[in-house]
């Protein structure tokens, strides 16, 4: 039986504020919305993100810390510029991670504490 990776759901405290942040970053509109979720679709047919809202949600620590909240996960975003795109997504409301591992990557965190990774490739 073939398996097919449709949508990467992403917990948060605030869903629209998410799919605000990340539609402006990769220019994708919302697919469909409730209460608490939203669905984004990659216009070219890939996977999709979807954001919902927990109550309880305790963002990750980046570096990770013992005893801090581990990330479960993090998004590579490949882009053509570097220095651009952390303008861009800082601007949009991320934050940059005080530590970066590797000269040709920058390490950003979401507006939900999540951290993503842009590259230029």
């Amino acid at each position: 039986m073939p398996f097919t990776l449709r949508t990467v759901v992403v917990d948060c405290h605030d869903a629209e504020i998410m799919a605000d942040f990340y539609g402006t970053l990769l220019g994708w509109p919302v697919a469909a919305r409730e209460p608490g979720w939203v669905l984004m679709r990659d216009p070219g047919g890939g996977a999709g993100l979807a954001f919902q809202a927990e109550e309880g949600y305790v963002p990750p620590v980046w570096p990770e810390t013992a005893g801090g909240q581990q990330k479960m996960l993090h998004l590579d975003l490949r882009v053509p510029d570097l220095a651009a795109a952390v303008a861009e997504a800082v601007a949009a409301g991320a934050r940059l991670a005080p530590e970066q591992p590797q000269d040709d990557v920058r390490v950003l965190l979401d507006p939900a504490g999540h951290p993503f990774c842009v590259f230029v490739g």
